[in-house]
């Protein structure tokens, strides 16, 4: 079976992953800094480093979640063939909370940066919320993983992608062809087969014609 979701989502998928906990091991130094300004001390470089790097990333990690928001859009993964049930609902409510909640984190870190630095407050509770909701997707992979032994986990790792294989009816290649494009891949292929299959039988004509 091949994977439901295209290679730069998988790609998005994961670099934002590794992305996400700098945020967290940065965001210390956003208090520390301001409490430094605030009691007339230079603030620590260090930390000056870190504040840097937390707003950096963060308007990073938000302009790559509108990527693949869009992505995801214009191109939807593939049903992974599991019938409906309200585990199944509950997966893609939380899939679409973690999108609304990340893309909302990285816009109250900008406006609590560049404009009004009043909003701060609810910036740390969207951190807890979201961290919240990696231990319950982490625990849900480990579940979805070691108990429930699915490929659900699978679809979003690229090195376990199966290669593609031949259908012996119709010669049909599976697995790396992307949703929308394999209808054409399909018809080229037929069409090749057909005038493939036309000049043979034309050339036997000719021969039984002209032995």
């Amino acid at each position: 079976m091949r994977p439901g979701y295209f290679p730069i989502q998988i790609w998005l998928h994961w670099l934002i992953a590794l992305l996400v906990p700098t945020q967290y091991l940065t965001g210390g130094s956003i208090e520390r800094t301001h409490h430094a300004v605030h009691m007339g001390m230079t603030p620590d470089r260090w930390d000056l480093v870190q504040h840097h790097l937390h707003n950096y990333l963060g308007i990073g990690i938000g302009l790559l979640m509108g990527v693949r928001l869009a992505v995801r859009l214009l191109w939807p993964p593939l049903p992974d063939g599991r019938p409906a049930s309200a585990a199944k609902a509950l997966s893609r409510a939380l899939h679409h909370a973690f999108y609304a909640a990340i893309i909302g984190q990285a816009a109250m870190g900008f406006v609590a940066s560049y404009i009004w630095f009043g909003i701060a407050p609810y910036h740390v509770i969207g951190s807890r919320i979201i961290l919240a909701m990696v231990a319950l997707h982490v625990a849900a992979a480990a579940w979805h993983t070691l108990v429930l032994r699915d490929d659900t986990i699978d679809r979003m790792v690229i090195a376990r992608r199966p290669p593609s294989t031949d259908n012996s009816e119709n010669g049909q290649h599976e697995g790396d062809i992307a949703p929308g494009l394999g209808d054409e891949h399909e018809k080229k292929e037929r069409q090749q087969r057909f005038a493939q299959h036309a000049g043979s039988n034309r050339e036997r004509v000719a021969e039984e014609r002209h032995p």
